[in-house]
């Protein structure tokens, strides 16, 4: 059997109020099962054991910014970790799609759905031929939004006639620790095109250009153009 994994994270949340997120981001990561990453998995565990990071589960977001498990780490320590899981990315053979969403551009929640569904399903369309070689495409997602989950399970039933799905935790799977990332890097870009870094991002990186040379451009030569 040959197979693909897609790897779903998202960031962001369909309320349109004041405290709400003003973007929404998928990233689907895909994995062709054939090519076996369990050796670089082992190797990431081994170089996260050796500066003491023994936590199964890599969250960028407070890594960044120094919440949660992270807050006693430093900046140092924490680009590390980062560093990392994005070299055990791109040693992966992986390919990822984006779907970025502002808000503002979307009048109410059933808008921004629809836009996410219609989006997803134009590139799968697109993409067909190649996903089609495989037995199987096995979707792996946390379930941690409702209408992601609806959304995802509905666009695939309709495009894809050889789909499976699985309940997969970040703490089981690194591949979803890299969807997230990829999403963490999505917004970055965002916030770097506009000059809005914050001091966290900042002390983590550097600089808006070391970032962007360093994590930013190198990601892209991953995406599934």
């Amino acid at each position: 059997m040959k197979n693909i994994s897609i790897f779903v994270d998202e960031s962001g949340d369909f309320g349109f109020n004041e405290k709400s997120s003003p973007y929404y981001v998928i990233t689907m990561v895909f994995h062709d099962q054939s090519f076996d990453i369990s050796e670089k998995i082992n190797r990431l565990n081994e170089e996260l054991s050796k500066i003491n990071f023994n936590n199964p589960v890599i969250h960028t977001e407070p890594l960044i910014m120094r919440r949660d498990e992270y807050f006693n780490l430093s900046a140092k320590e924490r680009r590390s970790i980062f560093q990392k899981l994005y070299h055990f990315t791109v040693r992966c053979n992986l390919k990822y799609k984006q779907f970025y969403f502002s808000k503002r551009e979307c009048k109410d929640d059933l808008e921004l759905k629809a836009k996410i569904a219609k989006q997803i399903s134009l590139f799968l369309r697109d993409k067909f031929d190649e996903i089609s070689k495989y037995d199987n495409a096995i979707l792996y997602y946390d379930n941690g939004q409702k209408e992601v989950n609806n959304i995802l399970n509905t666009v695939l039933a309709t495009e894809l006639s050889n789909h499976e799905t699985r309940l997969a935790y970040q703490k089981d799977y690194r591949l979803s620790q890299v969807a997230d990332m990829i999403c963490t890097l999505k917004l970055l870009e965002e916030r770097a095109n506009s000059n809005s870094l914050t001091k966290s991002e900042l002390l983590l990186f550097g600089s808006r250009r070391q970032l962007v040379k360093d994590f930013i451009k190198p990601i892209k030569k991953l995406e599934w153009k």
